[in-house]
């Protein structure tokens, strides 16, 4: 798996760039180190033995990995697992990792002609290299050093015994490897690894081990015909995979689309779509729920009536948009100013009902002077020049006996006291 999909458009911080790619640049200074301190120590017979044949497996992993597909979280997920397997089968660790880290170092260099940004492209390079070098000798000697067999020839209990080893290792290392990378890339730390995406990587070490086996006991021509079945194979796999991406992308979208239009049902049910206040629908069952628990926990409960003074003064005289900005205005001005506890909805044409949970009719009273007065002093020029809007409250608070339209009866006749009182005012 290689790691240039995800984190490269243009919003990719700097920070996290340099920061990814001194990660990179360290790790892959780390392999070059081990490889050179391996080299130096093997036998000389031992590297490079065979130079058209590390040629080969370079052109074939090479191969595994172009053919691979998109990871659902983050990277590039490839078959080249199977050659990485294969050639530590085949040319013994060190030889296949220096293999593996040139063929990583390679592929991801032709990103650039997709727009993809240098500085992305080099991490993506260092840490690919980096990785696949370590894995590679890493878990290869671990198969060795444990009485594995190079180049393998035949299946036995104790082969099996050492190839699961190689291929639980590589895959721990390998999740783990990309696992971190993609949290220094800031998409925070969790595993990557998936049913899928596991099963296509220990599926391409069970494909690794025939491809080695073939190699060994077979004629050349049964080998490449091998290789020609492994690569239609690949292909099939990838244009699945592909297929089976988009297909989950599609579902996703979908699924989001739903969700949205379900909130937007949700919000259309419940709101007001003028003012984006509550309903008289919801607040119908809002008041019947608070009334109950008032009762319950002999509370009390305070309600209010606003009803904007002279309004079909205002639609009639400077338009039915004019009238309907107004109110936008005044569920703004309602909104800012009363307590999150607070319910505000839009009760009628021009009528507003805000509910006071838990709260007394002195405090209310208050709360809606205030309300008042703030209404009194905007600025409605932007609007209409020269308009002047006031609002009227009347309030109620529960007893033991209160049901939902006794209290708003109470309320609207508090509302037609303020009015007959001159309007502007608060009554309770």
């Amino acid at each position: 798996m290689d790691t240039t999909q995800k984190f490269t458009s243009p919003a990719y911080e700097f920070s996290l760039l340099r920061i990814d790619l001194i990660y990179a640049a360290a790790l892959f200074v780390v392999a070059a180190v081990v490889i050179s301190y391996a080299i130096s120590y093997a036998p000389v017979d031992s590297v490079m033995v065979d130079p058209p044949l590390m040629g080969f497996f370079l052109v074939f992993c090479l191969f595994t990995i172009a053919v691979g597909f998109p990871h659902p979280s983050f990277g590039h997920v490839s078959f080249d697992r199977v050659a990485q397997v294969s050639a530590v089968l085949v040319l013994g660790p060190l030889d296949a990792a220096l293999v593996m880290g040139l063929a990583s170092f390679l592929y991801p260099w032709h990103r650039l002609r997709k727009g993809v940004s240098p500085g992305s492209v080099l991490a993506a390079v260092f840490h690919n290299a980096g990785l696949m070098t370590l894995l590679t000798y890493g878990c290869g000697s671990l198969y060795v050093g444990l009485g594995g067999v190079v180049p393998l020839g035949t299946l036995d209990w104790h082969a099996v015994k050492y190839l699961l080893v190689l291929a639980v290792t590589m895959q721990f290392v390998n999740d783990l490897g990309m696992s971190f990378i993609y949290f220094i890339r800031g998409g925070g730390f969790h595993s990557m690894v998936t049913l899928f995406t596991t099963g296509i990587e220990l599926g391409s070490t069970v494909i690794a081990v025939l491809v080695a086996i073939v190699y060994v006991r077979l004629e050349p021509s049964i080998f490449i015909l091998l290789l020609l079945i492994l690569g239609a194979g690949m292909l099939f796999l990838k244009r699945f995979s592909d297929m089976r991406f988009r297909l989950e992308a599609l579902v996703d979208y979908r699924t989001r689309q739903l969700r949205q239009k379900s909130r937007e049902l949700q919000q259309q049910a419940t709101h007001d779509t003028l003012t984006g206040l509550f309903n008289r629908r919801y607040a119908d069952e809002y008041l019947k729920q608070q009334l109950s628990y008032a009762r319950r926990h002999d509370v009390e409960f305070t309600v209010a009536l606003a009803d904007v003074d002279h309004f079909k003064r205002i639609n009639d005289r400077f338009s039915h948009a004019a009238g309907d900005e107004v109110l936008r205005r005044i569920a703004d001005l309602l909104s800012e100013r009363c307590r999150n506890s607070d319910m505000i909805a839009r009760y009628g044409g021009e009528e507003f009902l805000i509910c006071f949970p838990s709260t007394d009719k002195k405090m209310a009273t208050q709360i809606c002077m205030e309300l008042r007065a703030a209404v009194e002093a905007a600025d409605w020029s932007s609007i209409v020049d020269d308009l002047q809007v006031t609002l009227s409250f009347g309030l109620a608070s529960t007893d033991s006996d209160s049901r939902r339209t006794t209290i708003l009866s109470a309320a609207d006749e508090q509302l037609y006291r303020a009015k007959d009182e001159g309007r502007n005012r608060v009554a309770a």
